[in-house]
């Protein structure tokens, strides 16, 4: 199971590598295009910060945490061996993701951003939409299908 979170991992984390080069190619020359007037459009943007341009140009913070998240992720999935698919879905989303964005700033110093919906003000990207919907599993997970928070309870009672 290790190598299929792995493997699926860096399938998201190439996927979005793959869409951002499309973006850079053929969105960057033209900066917006419009595919569902009034919803949807696909719009590029050099995003130095975090959500809603927080920290603009904090670029080794990100890189930092990014990794260190990524690290902790990797242990927790070897050390515990997690069988849930929940929770294994959740660590394929963020770790992919996050290496998605890893990328974008060592290598570019910033994340290339270009999906943009009309009642979501800020501009994501693929990587950012796995990391978020990883992050949403991983709360379900730990929230309602852990034991963590029992063996908590036990000790407490």
């Amino acid at each position: 199971m290790i190598y299929i979170v792995f493997g699926l991992s860096l399938l998201v984390a190439a996927l979005d590598y793959l869409i951002k080069i499309l973006v850079m190619n053929n969105l960057k020359p033209v900066g917006s295009l419009t595919v569902i007037p009034g919803l949807f459009s696909l719009t590029y943007v050099e995003n130095r910060g975090a959500a809603f341009g927080m920290l603009s140009n904090a670029r080794w913070v990100f890189i930092l945490f990014t990794i260190l998240v990524i690290i902790a992720l990797i242990y927790v999935v070897i050390k515990k061996r997690i069988e849930s698919k929940l929770f294994n879905a959740a660590v394929i989303l963020i770790i992919g993701g996050g290496i998605g964005n890893l990328i974008d700033r060592i290598f570019y110093g910033y994340v290339v951003d270009y999906l943009s919906v009309s009642f979501f003000p800020p501009v994501c990207n693929f990587a950012d939409y796995c990391v978020t919907v990883g992050a949403a599993l991983m709360v379900i997970y730990l929230l309602f299908f852990s034991d963590m928070f029992e063996k908590k309870d036990r000790k407490n009672g």
